[in-house]
């Protein structure tokens, strides 16, 4: 073995793996992270809530994808969840990566919510296996013939871009010094540190031959959850800013610059940089969403939305709003009580609803059943304009 490969052997080589100085600003920031994420869940009705989980599922794996530099348009995940794929197999097998993302993430929701702590590392490999256990061995192949383990851990050296990661055989050293740091039980405002931390820190570790970028984030969204409620996603920050998040993760692998630069082997400032821009793209993305649940505009863009669609469709009325909107803030309705607050006859309210209905924009599991708030993809750039822009452009 050269001298390159035993580099980092030891778990000492990757301190720190908290920044210990000017932590103040951090916390600051956490801390409006933390506050504003408490709110958001108030903002709009569960039903609707609900709604969203769902499309942001969508997206964080659409983004996913798209920083492994292998887009799938959301449109074809839609189609993908419905069983409808490609008949282009290069196409049909991203649709299958994408679907097996959304259910990871459901599966690791799932394991958070009954309990189970998203904070060893050993969830990391939950979260690989949650993904790549629900591909067959042709869509878990990578383009160099190796066969992906779900969950399982590297046996050899693999060097990221300038980075050689630990051996395989101290891969197991690596992790219970992740544990001990990581896993200890702390304020929201100093576990969302940590998670920041961690997230580079694992991807440093590359624990795996492959998919670390999409585990690791998988396992970032697990750990986050209890916090965002699946109502907004670091994930698209860190999408949107792509060559920044490479960037920034990059840094904070370098050595210790000097005695001013903490005391681990590690550059300490590169890690406090990764924290902020980590914290920023959660307080943009929070304070997005927010913007985005406001009731006050969600109205106006309802009102946009329906004159938009009036202008092609003869079908929908202005009386769509009131009705449309109150789904959105108060929750589902039944049909008579939706008809009635449009404050039209029986027949045209009828044949408005029908209508609403058949194009998506309101949802119904049967002709007696209530109606809820929907979130098609060709609605979305007036309901939440600039979340997922993506889905309002036509497939190739």
């Amino acid at each position: 073995m050269d001298m390159t490969s035993s580099l980092y052997s030891f778990p000492h080589q990757f301190e720190p793996l908290l920044p210990q100085k000017e932590i103040d600003a951090l916390r600051a920031k956490a801390s409006q992270v933390v506050e504003q994420s408490l709110r958001l869940g108030a903002m709009a009705h569960a039903a609707t809530l609900t709604e969203l989980r769902v499309l942001l599922r969508e997206m964080n794996s659409y983004y996913s994808n798209r920083i492994e530099g292998q887009g799938t348009h959301p449109y074809r995940i839609r189609q993908a969840l419905l069983k409808n794929f490609s008949d282009q197999p290069d196409i049909a097998r991203l649709q299958r990566v994408a679907v097996a993302h959304i259910q990871a993430e459901i599966e690791l929701e799932l394991l958070v919510e009954a309990g189970e702590s998203p904070y060893p590392a050993a969830f990391v490999q939950r979260a690989h296996a949650a993904l790549y256990g629900r591909l067959a061995e042709a869509d878990r192949t990578t383009a160099d013939g190796l066969l992906l383990e779900p969950g399982g851990l590297r046996r050899d050296l693999r060097s990221v871009g300038h980075h050689v990661p630990p051996t395989a055989e101290s891969l197991p050293a690596f992790f219970k010094r992740y544990d001990e740091v990581y896993a200890a039980s702390r304020s929201w405002e100093e576990r969302l540190i940590a998670i920041a931390c961690a997230h580079q820190r694992m991807a440093w570790i590359h624990p795996f031959a492959d998919g670390n970028g999409r585990a690791v984030r998988l396992h970032t969204h697990a750990a986050l959850f209890p916090l965002t409620q699946g109502l907004w996603s670091v994930n698209r920050g860190l999408a949107r800013r792509q060559q920044d998040y490479y960037a920034r993760l990059a840094d904070a692998d370098e050595p210790r610059l000097g005695d001013l630069d903490g005391r681990g082997n590690l550059s300490e400032q590169g890690l406090r940089n990764w924290c902020h821009f980590f914290l920023d793209q959660c307080l943009n993305q929070v304070g997005f969403m927010a913007r985005m649940l406001d009731l006050g505009q969600m109205k106006e863009r309802i009102r946009g939305l329906i004159s938009f669609r009036m202008a092609q469709d003869k079908a929908l009325r202005p009386e769509a709003v009131l009705p449309f909107y109150h789904l959105f803030a108060a929750g589902p309705v039944s049909r008579g009580e939706f008809q009635q607050m449009t404050g039209l006859g029986q027949r045209v309210s009828r044949a408005l609803l029908s209508r609403l209905i058949s194009i998506g924009l309101v949802k119904s599991a049967s002709h007696v059943s209530p109606v809820s708030f929907a979130l098609p993809l060709d609605a979305l750039q007036f309901l939440l304009p600039e979340l997922y822009p993506e889905a309002a452009t036509r497939v190739e």
